[in-house]
């Protein structure tokens, strides 16, 4: 579990993920540092397509653990 807290894109990455499922807007991904801001957006991305494409958000919450292990 540390190794996950020291790795900053992919929690930005995952962040960005349940952002973008929840719905929520990609301005928020000025509150990562430039070298992070990439990962969010990726997530988000990924997230906003996998909400149009219906999956539920407990499937995206699989989804996200399955890319973390």
């Amino acid at each position: 579990m540390k190794k996950q807290k020291r790795d900053l894109r992919q929690r930005a990455y995952l962040r960005g993920y349940r952002a973008g499922m929840a719905g929520r807007s990609k301005g928020l991904s000025v509150q990562y540092q430039e070298s992070a801001r990439p990962d969010w957006l990726a997530g988000w991305r990924e997230g906003r397509e996998d909400m149009w494409n219906g999956f539920s958000p407990v499937e995206g919450t699989h989804k996200t653990f399955s890319l973390v292990h």
